[in-house]
C-alpha cells in the first residue's frame, strides 16, 4: 500500500556550552547520512512516546520534551509518505554523564555541532528546515521552558448509572485503560509534579503516572467540578502557583473546569487570549493540552501549546 503515511518522531537534542547552543546529530551507520535522531511510532504509541524513546535508543540520552519545532513530510523510496514530528529536547549534564551509548550497527557515531555547522552537515533539506525553525526558537529566547499540563480526567461511570455521590464516581473500564496509557506521554514531557481535583475520577487518572514517578499526587478543592458548581473554584491560586514555580507539573480536573484554567494561565502570562484558548480546553476525557512556558521569563507569555488525544 502506497497511500498509507508512516509516521515517526524525534527532536533536535540541545544544550549550551561556554554559552552557545549546540546540537546533537547522529551518524548512521547504514545510510552512510548524519540527520537528527528519529525513529517510527511504536504500535499503541503517541509521538510524544516516540520522540522520546527514540532519542533514548539511538543517543543513550533521556530527555524530556520541550516545544514543538516542526513536521517534516517526504516519501520513502517505497512512494510512502512519512511524517515525521519534532521537539526540542534538552541534554542535561547528567543526562549526558549517564549515558551508555557506543557505535552499533545503527549509529556509528554522535556529534555535538554548532547551529551554522549543523545546517552543512546534515544530509537532508527537510532536517535542515527543522534545524531552521529551531533557530528561531533559540533567537526568540524561548528554547528554555516548561510545561504546565493540563489534563481532563479520563473516562468515567456515568452519573446516570452511579448511585453514589458525584465526587466518588470512579472510572470505568475504559478509563483505568486510558490512565495506563497516559504515563507515556506524560513522562516525555518530563511531569514530576501532580495536582488533581480530589474527585475519585481525577485521581484514578493520574494514580498511575504517580505509581510509576513514585510521587504522591497533591489534592485541591480549588480546581474541583463540586466547587465550581457552586461558584467556589479558584483556578488562579493554583495556576499562580505553578508558574511562580516553573516545574513541569500536571493539573487533572473536569471538563466545566478546565476553561478557567486555560484562562489563568493566559493572564499569569501576559498572553492575549483568543479562540486558541477554547480549543486547547475542549478536552474529550483523557486528554490534554501542554502549556510550554519560558522558565527564564514565564509573564512573557505562553510560548506554544499543544494538545494530545487518547489513542482508544
Amino acid at each position: 500500500m502506497t497511500d498509507v503515511a508512516v509516521y515517526a518522531a524525534g527532536g533536535v537534542v540541545w544544550r549550551v556550552v561556554e554559552g552557545k547552543v549546540m546540537v546533537l546529530l547522529i551518524h548512521r551507520t547504514r545510510y552512510r547520512d548524519v540527520t537528527l535522531p528519529k525513529g517510527k511510532v511504536d504500535p499503541g504509541e503517541t509521538l510524544a512516546e516516540t520522540a522520546a524513546r527514540e532519542i533514548f535508543e539511538e543517543t543513550g540520552i533521556r530527555v524530556a520534551l520541550g516545544v514543538p519545532v516542526g513536521v517534516s513530510r517526504y516519501h520513502m523510496p517505497n512512494k510512502r509518505q512519512k511524517i515525521v514530528h519534532y521537539w526540542a529536547a534538552e541534554a542535561t549534564d547528567a543526562a549526558i554523564r549517564a549515558s551508555a551509548f557506543v557505535p552499533n550497527r545503527e549509529i556509528a557515531a554522535l556529534e555535538w555541532v554548532s547551529l551554522r555547522k549543523a545546517k552543512g552537515r546534515l544530509s537532508y533539506p527537510v532536517d535542515v528546515e527543522i534545524l531552521e525553525h529551531f533557530a528561531r526558537i533559540v533567537e526568540e529566547g524561548v528554547l528554555t521552558t516548561f510545561p504546565l499540563v493540563v489534563l481532563r480526567h479520563a473516562k468515567a461511570v456515568s452519573r446516570d448509572a452511579w448511585k453514589g455521590t458525584d465526587r466518588k464516581r470512579p472510572l470505568t473500564s475504559r478509563g483505568r485503560k486510558q490512565a495506563k496509557a497516559l504515563v507515556g506521554p506524560l513522562r516525555a514531557f518530563g511531569v514530576r509534579k501532580l495536582i488533581s481535583s480530589p474527585a475519585v475520577r481525577c485521581v484514578e487518572t493520574v494514580e498511575p503516572l504517580a505509581r510509576a514517578l513514585d510521587r504522591r499526587i497533591e489534592t485541591t478543592k480549588l480546581i474541583s467540578q463540586d466547587a465550581w458548581e457552586k461558584g467556589e473554584s479558584d483556578a488562579r491560586t493554583v495556576v499562580g502557583q505553578r508558574v511562580r514555580a516553573r516545574k513541569p507539573a500536571v493539573l487533572c480536573s473536569h471538563g466545566p473546569v478546565l476553561p478557567d484554567i486555560l484562562n489563568e494561565l493566559a493572564l499569569a502570562t501576559g498572553t492575549l487570549r483568543g479562540s486558541y484558548l477554547g480549543s486547547a480546553s475542549a478536552l474529550e476525557p483523557a486528554a490534554f493540552s501542554v502549556v510550554h512556558l519560558s522558565v527564564d521569563s514565564p509573564g512573557s507569555g505562553i510560548v506554544t501549546i499543544e494538545t494530545h488525544v487518547p489513542n482508544d
